[in-house]
């Protein structure tokens, strides 16, 4: 699904997605449009603009994730202040690219997302990575002194493999990365990434990554 107040551009988007071969089944210029048509829409990916003319990209992530918690939403912006990506992505998206990214990384980018990589132009996976420390850092004899595995009590434990995974995740590598680092298929990342997920109730690799984190997994 597309969501951008401007025509030309979202439609576009939409014409390029549908000739990389992707089922665009819904398009929306408004916001709170966007989540009543996504709702009975139900798409894998929503590819949004940060602003729009009722209410903001963030506003219609928090109404999307309501309506459909497992959607995946790309931010797709003019905008690439810190701000707003951090803003963005605490509301729940899993990526964020400005809207200059070239149109072979977009469409690489929709795939990741898909996939549920968490998706960024260069330089702002840094600043979400580094942000999700110093929150974890605040923490202080909280969450995140508990142990590494998820082992505290009442946790649900995690296998080895899973624990090496998501030491990965929290180090912002790839699936492909972590696939290459491990020896494992891509697909194979994937299943440890998606049961990791269920067993610590979790929507998403940016969640994930941020879980990892407070448990001092990125080290």
């Amino acid at each position: 699904m597309v969501v951008d107040d401007h025509p030309m551009w979202r439609e576009g988007v939409a014409r390029d997605l549908t000739e990389a071969g992707f089922l665009v089944v819904a398009t929306s210029g408004e916001g709170r449009q966007a989540i009543r048509v996504a709702a009975a829409a139900r798409p894998d990916v929503v590819v949004l603009d940060l602003q729009l003319p009722d209410i903001s990209g963030v506003e219609v992530v928090h109404g999307l994730r309501a309506a459909l918690p497992d959607v995946r939403v790309l931010m797709l912006s003019a905008s690439g202040e810190q701000q707003s990506v951090l803003d963005a992505v605490k509301a729940g998206a899993t990526g964020y690219l400005v809207k200059s990214t070239a149109p072979a990384e977009f469409l690489d980018a929709v795939r990741r997302t898909a996939d549920g990589a968490p998706v960024f132009t260069p330089g702002l996976a840094g600043l979400v990575l580094g942000e999700y420390r110093r929150l974890a850092a605040g923490t202080g004899s909280g969450s995140g002194s508990g142990p590494a595995d998820g082992s505290e009590p009442g946790a649900p434990r995690l296998t080895d493999r899973e624990t090496e995974v998501l030491r990965l995740v929290a180090k912002g590598l790839s699936y492909k990365q972590i696939a290459q680092r491990l020896g494992l298929s891509h697909r194979t990342v994937q299943n440890h990434v998606q049961n990791t997920l269920g067993k610590l109730q979790l929507h998403n690799r940016v969640e994930l990554t941020r879980y990892a984190i407070e448990r001092g997994l990125d080290d």
